[in-house]
């Protein structure tokens, strides 16, 4: 019968090899990242600024009065929030001088400087946000449920393919979106003279770390998709 060979293939298919995969890659750049931040945590900057006063600096630099530097809870919890148009560190960051703070912080104004001049893929990534959360959430129970229907399982499972396709698009719009954050962030510390030629290879081998967090996040889910296609994408009811 289809539906119990269906099942089956849901439990024991070599597909789960993909999901491996994808979870040991990110893992490995998880540990990567938190590796390096944390041994260039201990290098500090000769300026002697933390990282929100690198962040305000970068941002009275660009001419940007309407972005406040907040302090949020946790470690590498930093982000940009476009809505609030506050640029939030973490505790590691925030008050720290060291040159891994700095690049964080810098990273972040990365993002205010991509908003403020309206650049074109985080301009994406913001619209797909909405549709990513919910394809990435439902995408793949609606694949299911299209096993279990009748005439009309197979489109319910090509709109779940299509569904979880949208926080794949995501993940990929992603990457320029955090590579152009930091190529702007290693160019303003560098004219603005807040860390030095050989403080800058440091912070830059901390932002290709995190960079590198991306580009995991992305393999992974286009191993999830992939298995999804192989799952679901050739089935046909048999009777």
């Amino acid at each position: 019968m289809y539906y119990p060979m269906g099942l089956y293939s849901l439990t024991y298919n070599w597909t789960y090899i993909l999901v491996i995969i994808g979870a040991i890659l990110s893992m490995a750049a998880s540990a990567h990242v938190n590796s390096t931040f944390k041994k260039y945590s201990q290098v500090r900057s000769m300026t002697g600024i933390t990282g929100a006063e690198a962040a305000a600096r970068i941002l009275r630099k660009n001419t940007i009065t309407d972005v406040s530097v907040q302090h949020i809870p946790g470690e590498l919890t930093d982000h940009y929030n476009p809505a609030k148009k506050t640029v939030n560190l973490s505790d590691s960051v925030y008050g720290s001088g060291s040159v891994a703070a700095i690049g964080v912080a810098a990273h972040e104004c990365g993002h205010v400087m991509q908003h403020a001049t309206g650049y074109l893929p985080l301009s994406i990534r913001a619209a797909l946000v909405p549709a990513a959360n919910f394809g990435s959430k439902l995408g793949l129970p609606i694949c299911i449920l299209g096993m279990f229907l009748g005439s009309m399982g197979q489109t319910f499972i090509t709109i779940g393919i299509w569904l979880f396709s949208l926080g794949v698009a995501f993940q990929i719009v992603t990457l320029p979106v955090e590579f152009d954050a930091s190529r702007r962030a290693l160019l303003q510390l560098e004219s603005d003279g807040i860390l030095s030629s050989e403080e800058l290879q440091c912070t830059k081998k901390v932002l290709s770390a995190a960079a590198l967090t991306y580009v995991a996040a992305a393999a992974a889910s286009i191993l999830q998709l992939l298995r999804l296609i192989l799952l679901f994408g050739g089935n046909r009811r048999r009777d």
